[in-house]
């Protein structure tokens, strides 16, 4: 009986090794790489990844410039200009607003140390009867006067920079805010669009999610989708909001416009040097503000164009026609259709048209 029970228990015992062999996953082939150095004459090379389409976030590849287009430790003036209009803003700023407050602040801080001296009690026993006194009078209402049409003149210059409608050729970049992230489309270059989350930390990011790293930019300022732009190519950018007002600022370029739901605002720009460019949703719009950065990455237009097609795109002049931008609700026309195809037409909805509402960029000024 009990040789009957070993031999039983045996048999089980393959049984259930067979079955485990069976089940087991086969192992993966074993590849033999040649080296480079070793590898035989004439065998072609391995692919490299060189393409600049291959970046991690599709963007091309481009080192970073830390002293350029993102805030610095310690500096305390405008990030430098790369913008026609940015270079006029900064001029007026540093050129005219500084150098007329700090003089007027020195002088009323005169003026309180020479009355607080000259009339004082001990100095001045017997109050002045004085009432009027034509000349002083004209002095501090006409000299103000003259100050405010001094910096009015300049000012209305810049101001009609900032609302300057874009020439024909422009690329339009339509972005649109969402809590809490930005999301832009291309409505001359095929309709295409990505969407732009701000990169965590690698203590912060879950199961299949990749980390910022240095070369993605600065904490709180890099993306996984960089905005892509010609350099030397006037852009028209749309903004718009699919929840509550956003507003988007890149403060390298000078510019600050809102996005607001139901309507789309307009302004342009030309972007000057090549580089990367941080910026931020710059309007209180809810718990995760601070965390929908913007980054745009100013190319060379070949490079754009390149990038455009790797995106599913197209250039303008080839024949294809732009798509229409994804509908916005209740928003507003702004224009008339450009050469290429942005016609603000094309990037509105066939919803009717808000009655009384503006068509012009609102809040375009970086110092609103």
């Amino acid at each position: 009986m009990i040789g009957m029970k070993s031999i039983v228990m045996a048999a089980g015992l393959a049984m259930i090794g067979t079955g485990a062999l069976q089940a087991a996953p086969q192992a993966a082939p074993v590849v033999t790489v040649t080296k480079p150095e070793t590898a035989a004459p004439g065998a072609p090379a391995a692919a490299q990844p060189t393409d600049p389409m291959l970046a991690v976030d599709g963007a091309p590849a481009m080192a970073i410039d830390p002293a350029i287009g993102q805030p610095v430790p310690g500096r305390i003036t405008l990030q430098p200009q790369v913008t026609k209009t940015g270079r006029q803003a900064a001029w007026f700023h540093n050129a005219l607003l500084m150098p007329v407050i700090t003089v007027i602040s020195l002088f009323v801080l005169a003026l309180l140390g020479l009355v607080i001296v000259k009339f004082r009690r001990a100095a001045n026993p017997v109050a002045s009867k004085t009432s009027h006194n034509t000349i002083l009078e004209v002095a501090w209402t006409g000299i103000p006067v003259l100050i405010l049409l001094g910096l009015a003149l300049p000012s209305i210059g810049l101001l009609q920079a900032q609302y300057k409608p874009a020439p024909k050729n422009a690329v339009v970049l339509k972005a649109i805010g969402n809590q809490w992230y930005w999301s832009y489309e291309y409505p001359g270059n095929g309709g295409f669009s990505i969407t732009s989350n701000m990169l965590k930390e690698a203590s912060e990011v879950g199961k299949g999610e990749r980390a910022r790293t240095a070369i993605d930019g600065p904490r709180l300022l890099a993306t996984d989708n960089r905005v892509v732009l010609p350099v030397g190519v006037p852009v028209r950018l749309i903004t718009t909001s699919n929840d509550v007002i956003h507003s988007w600022e890149i403060p390298a370029f000078w510019i600050k416009l809102d996005a607001i739901p139901g309507r789309l605002n307009e302004t342009s720009f030309t972007i000057e040097k090549e580089g990367v460019y941080f910026g931020v949703c710059s309007e209180l719009c809810g718990a995760r503000h601070g965390y929908m950065p913007i980054t745009v990455q100013a190319v060379k237009p070949a490079v754009f164009a390149a990038w455009v097609k790797a995106k599913g795109g197209t250039m303008p002049g080839n024949g294809a026609a732009a798509a229409p931008v994804a509908a916005t609700p209740a928003a507003v026309a702004t224009g008339e259709p450009t050469a290429i195809g942005n016609a603000a037409a094309a990037a509105l909805p066939a919803e009717a048209p808000v009655p009384g509402a503006s068509p012009v960029a609102a809040n375009a000024s970086a110092g609103n």
